[in-house]
């Protein structure tokens, strides 16, 4: 049986396997307060959502509300299954959105969003 995993990696390289919603909420608070790595450069926290033996979904957010959704045939990320498609500026409450539906599982609401690309 296929099992769905969800993974946050925090501004800090740090994995979180199912991480609670107010993990979420902290790690995009973290991000949108300007955070930076330790090289200097702008923070970025990704959630990714797939299945043991098949598709990868992602959700990055950088420093500033810039938002880029993947869509992945594996968790190796070895074929594209559509081009990156991105966001700019995009307020908190709506990247948390978009990772409370991947959460979810409903893919179909965070490919209908009005993305720059793809």
């Amino acid at each position: 049986m296929t099992q769905a995993w969800f993974i946050l990696t925090r501004a800090d390289g740090r994995d979180i396997c199912a991480p609670s919603p107010a993990q979420l909420a902290d790690a995009l608070a973290e991000v949108y307060r300007g955070g930076a790595t330790q090289d200097g450069s702008p923070a970025a926290v990704l959630l990714r959502f797939g299945y043991d033996d098949g598709l990868m979904y992602q959700v990055e957010v950088a420093s500033g509300g810039e938002v880029t959704f993947e869509e992945w045939s594996d968790r190796d990320c070895e074929i594209a299954l559509a081009t990156p498609r991105h966001m700019s500026a995009l307020p908190q409450d709506d990247a948390l959105q978009l990772w409370q539906w991947l959460a979810q599982r409903q893919v179909a609401k965070i490919r209908s969003q009005p993305w720059q690309g793809g």
